[in-house]
């Protein structure tokens, strides 16, 4: 074959899930998708999975859905939003997954942003939709994906999931689509300002996938049953849909309000090798087996991110179940990962200790990613382990600006790079680790202090369930680290014996003036400390 028609027969093949979709029908058809919902557990196979997306595409064919189309969807972890997930970007419309812990007003602002068409809502989520629909003039259906009958509900028009496939037939022609359109839309969690749009293409997509499936990425393979506990309605619940369904994995999905009991109960009855969930899923199914039995033999991993994973999680994952963790990283702009914290095998000699303490970074960039640290003046810094910067990226799957907005594109995205926001260091083995957030870290007398590090500390005593600093003003240093701690159930702690704990790891001054116990840490919508929330408490607190 000649190099020009080689060159021709590449520019000719497009990279878009259509592929995957394909392939999962012809080469893993009894392969299984287990999904938990209201009525319980349902089972059936990629062969079936394909046969309702194609009676998708059909009936939204008919509601006159297109090419370019935004759709939306109001959906937990079930099989009914994965075939959303494969069903819209394979007929050239644009799958927007809508946070649902966003508050009324950013679900409003982001569905009407998107200038989304449909609105695809699980029946328990109906309510929330039901309270902002008056500012959704945009949409023009609404699809309940219920079991039975749709449920007594304000929204018009509406139709049920189930009547609508039921009504389309099982066979569509998928169009041939060109890689670079828009295949998923999602925004980032607004902690700032208004949620910010990303478009994913199907080569985003594609290419990510193929990224997570390698052994130094997630690994996954047709061999494994995965389970996303990160949310579908988070940066596409971390590329694990497309990636299982690409090499043909067994999928669980959690379906609605996944508890520790639920998510113990589905990786002992179902087998499951690979799961994935920020870090409070994983400190509330620590603390529920400490009091349960279950048979958790079969997880060969535990993908663990969102927000810095703690030590202290890590190392008791291993001593008390023999269970691994690996840190990873990314963002929503990434599609959203960007590192995983595999050890190399020149560390496999490392005493125990040196490698746990290894893997509590954020670990290597994946394979097609590039990056840049620089310091405040824009000089790169040293990959030494000790001098920070913030981190810069990019690759085939990095956003280049965000949809619909040039003012807040210009401010994070320059020259193909994406400014993360994070400040981190690399250490001389090439492994990242974050320091903080630039919004996150206390900057006393002139000193930057890092409230990543201050919280591993205190989440690393016994008695503590999860802790979270944040920086608040002060007359004579500017600003002054504040901890809010959530201690075990039962349990006692004066803040002079937290403090006590940890004062050997840190200077003087970095040691939080107050510490202050509460019984519950606000969340953002995927998980993390709210510490917007935080600071807002901290300015009602009294003053010393």
């Amino acid at each position: 074959m000649s190099a020009g028609l080689s060159s021709q027969v590449s520019r000719d093949y497009q990279l878009t899930l259509t592929n995957f979709l394909e392939r999962a029908r012809r080469f893993f058809p009894r392969q299984e998708i287990v999904s938990r919902g209201a009525q319980g557990i349902s089972r059936y196979n990629y062969r079936q999975f394909y046969r309702r997306v194609c009676r998708l595409d059909n009936a939204l064919s008919a509601l006159g859905i297109g090419q370019g189309d935004r759709v939306g969807s109001f959906a937990w972890n079930t099989h009914r939003h994965l075939e959303l997930y494969f069903g819209l970007p394979c007929m050239g419309a644009v799958m927007h997954t809508v946070n649902i812990r966003l508050s009324p007003e950013q679900i409003a602002y982001v569905i009407n942003h998107a200038q989304d068409k449909l609105l695809f809502i699980d029946e328990d989520l109906v309510p929330a939709i039901e309270q902002v629909a008056a500012k959704l003039p945009g949409v023009q259906r609404y699809v309940i994906m219920c079991e039975g009958e749709l449920p007594p509900t304000s929204l018009a028009p509406v139709c049920s999931y189930e009547e609508l496939l039921a009504e389309a037939p099982e066979n569509y022609d998928f169009p041939q689509l060109d890689e670079g359109l828009p295949a998923g839309l999602a925004y980032t969690s607004g902690t700032t300002g208004d949620p910010k749009g990303v478009i994913y293409t199907h080569r985003m997509l594609f290419l990510h996938s193929f990224a997570l499936a390698l052994a130094g990425g997630f690994g996954i393979s047709e061999a494994d049953t995965t389970m996303a506990l990160v949310p579908m309605f988070h940066a596409n619940a971390w590329g694990i849909p497309y990636t299982s369904t690409m090499v043909g994995a067994k999928q669980v999905l959690p379906g609605p309000h996944p508890q520790p009991e639920e998510i113990a109960g589905l990786i002992q009855t179902e087998r499951v090798s690979f799961a994935a969930g920020v870090p409070t899923v994983w400190i509330g199914l620590l603390q529920f087996l400490e009091q349960q039995n279950y048979d958790l033999s079969s997880l060969q991993q535990i993908v663990c991110g969102g927000s810095a994973v703690p030590l202290s999680l890590i190392k008791a994952y291993r001593d008390k179940l023999g269970l691994q963790i690996h840190q990873a990283w990314g963002m929503t702009e990434m599609s959203p990962a960007g590192s995983v914290g595999t050890l190399k095998r020149s560390m496999s000699d490392w005493p125990a200790e040196q490698q746990l303490a290894q893997q509590a970074k954020q670990g290597l960039l994946l394979p097609g990613l590039e990056m840049r640290v620089l310091d405040e003046s824009g000089c790169e810094v040293p990959w030494d382990g000790e001098t920070s910067g913030e981190l810069l990226v990019r690759g085939p799957w990095v956003a280049r600006e965000y949809y619909r907005d040039p003012e807040a594109s210009a401010q994070r995205f320059a020259g193909g790079w994406l400014r993360t926001g994070d400040v981190v260091t690399v250490d001389r083995e090439s492994y990242l680790q974050i320091v903080d957030r630039t919004k996150d870290l206390v900057k006393s007398g002139g000193e930057w202090i890092s409230s990543v590090a201050l919280e591993n500390a205190l989440m690393a005593h016994p008695q503590v369930l999860e802790a979270a600093v944040i920086a608040v003003p002060d007359e004579r240093w500017s600003e002054r680290p504040l901890a809010y701690v959530v201690l075990k159930p039962d349990q006692q702690l004066s803040a002079e014996e937290l403090l006590g704990s940890i004062t050997a790891q840190f200077p003087k001054f970095w040691l939080p003036d107050e510490v202050t116990f509460i019984d519950e840490l606000p969340k953002t919508g995927v998980g993390k400390f709210n510490k917007r929330a935080l600071r807002q408490l901290a300015q009602q607190r009294p003053r010393r």
